[in-house]
C-alpha cells in the first residue's frame, strides 16, 4: 500500500484549520484521510478544534456576549487562560467563526478569517462520504481525542460520542477508512476493550511520557510491543524517526518489528518547521523544500505522513513511487 497522506486538521497550510472548507480542499488536493482534533461542547457534541481553548482559533474575543466566559484552568498540567469549548453549547459555538491560528507564519490564510464556522464530527464524516463519492476514491477520517482524561474529569467524556458517531455512520468496522488516535494510553485501551473495531493509533512525542502514564517511554522496544497490544499504528513526532540532519533513529525499525505502522507528524513547508538545510531564504514564513524532507521519510519506509500541505505530500509520494 502506498504511504498514506493524512491532512493534518485539513489543508491547514491554505485554510484556517479545522474548517469544512479546509477539509474539502484537502480531499481535492489528494489527501487520503482528513484529521480532526475532537473536543466537546457543553451539551456533549464533538466539534473540531485544536484544543479545548478556542481563543486562538475563533473570533470569540470579539463577542462581548461571551466576555464572562473568559477563564483559566489547568489541562494536563498546563495552565491556560481563554475561552473553552466546554463552556459553550453547540448553538453558541455556531455564532463564532474560525480564524487562522498562526497568522505570523500564514498571513495569506487570514483573508479567510470570519468566513467559516466550527464543524461537528458528524459533519466531517458526512463531508468525507460526500467527497469520496464526488472524487471516486475513498476519503477516510483520522480523529484525535484531545485530552480525554480532562474531558472525562469534567463530565464530558469523548469516547461515547465518538463511538456513537462512527456507528451511526456505519464505520465501526475493522476495514473502515478510519483511524482513532490519542496521546493517552488508557482511552485507547478502553476503546479497544469496548469493542470498537477500527484501527487505533498511539501518538507519542520523543522525550515525553503519555499524559496518563508519567514515567513511561512508549518509544522503546518494550514500549512499542505494549502499544501493539491495542494499536495498529504509531504516530510519533518526525524527529523521533529521523534527526533533522536526516540520520535515522532505530524507531522505525523497532516499530515495524513490533507490528506497528508508523505515521509521523507534522510535515509543513514553512521555513519555521523545516531543518535548516531545507529552508529557503531567511523569513520564517517563507516556503522551503518540503518535498525534500518528505522524500527522506518516504525513502526510509514510513507508512503515512501527517501534513498541513497535502498537495506537497501527494507530489513527494508520486516522485517516490516513480523512482522506487
Amino acid at each position: 500500500m502506498p504511504p498514506l497522506i493524512i491532512a493534518h486538521r485539513g489543508a491547514s497550510g491554505y485554510r484556517p484549520e479545522h474548517t469544512l472548507a479546509g477539509y474539502e480542499l484537502a480531499a481535492l488536493l489528494g489527501a487520503d484521510f482528513l484529521e480532526p482534533d475532537l473536543v466537546s461542547t457543553n451539551d456533549g457534541v464533538l466539534v473540531a478544534r485544536h484544543e479545548p481553548e478556542i481563543g486562538g482559533t475563533t473570533d470569540v474575543a470579539a463577542h462581548p456576549e461571551f466576555a464572562d466566559r473568559h477563564s483559566s484552568r489547568v489541562i494536563d498540567g498546563v495552565s491556560l487562560t481563554g475561552w473553552f469549548a466546554e463552556d459553550f453549547t453547540l448553538a453558541e459555538l455556531r455564532t463564532l467563526r474560525a480564524v487562522e491560528r498562526i497568522p505570523a507564519l500564514r498571513p495569506d490564510n487570514t483573508r479567510f478569517d470570519g468566513r467559516f464556522d466550527i464543524p461537528t464530527f458528524a459533519e466531517i464524516l458526512t463531508l468525507a462520504a460526500r467527497m469520496s463519492q464526488r472524487l471516486g476514491r475513498t476519503i477516510g477520517v483520522y480523529p484525535e481525542t484531545k485530552h480525554p482524561s480532562y474531558h472525562t474529569a469534567i463530565g464530558l467524556p469523548l469516547e461515547p460520542a465518538l463511538v456513537a458517531g462512527l456507528r451511526d455512520a456505519g464505520l465501526d468496522r475493522a476495514d473502515s477508512p478510519v483511524f482513532v488516535q490519542s496521546f493517552e494510553v488508557g482511552n485507547l485501551r478502553a476503546l479497544r476493550e469496548s469493542g470498537l473495531a477500527v484501527p487505533l493509533v498511539q501518538l507519542a512525542q520523543s522525550g515525553m511520557s503519555p499524559p496518563d502514564l508519567t514515567g513511561t517511554d512508549l518509544l522503546t522496544p518494550a514500549g512499542l510491543r505494549s502499544v501493539a497490544e491495542y494499536a495498529t499504528a504509531l504516530g510519533p513526532d518526525k524527529d523521533a524517526v529521523l534527526a533533522p540532519d536526516g540520520t535515522p533513529t532505530r524507531l522505525l525499525g523497532d516499530a515495524h518489528a513490533a507490528g506497528l505502522a508508523v505515521h509521523p507528524y507534522t510535515f509543513r513547508t514553512e521555513n519555521e518547521f523545516l531543518p535548516p538545510p531545507l529552508r529557503r531564504g531567511s523569513r520564517p514564513d517563507g516556503r522551503g523544500d518540503g518535498v525534500a524532507e518528505l522524500a527522506r521519510f518516504l525513502r526510509h519506509g514510513v507508512d503515512g505522513v501527517f501534513t498541513d500541505h497535502p498537495d506537497v505530500a501527494v507530489f513527494a509520494r508520486a516522485e517516490h513511487l516513480a523512482t522506487h
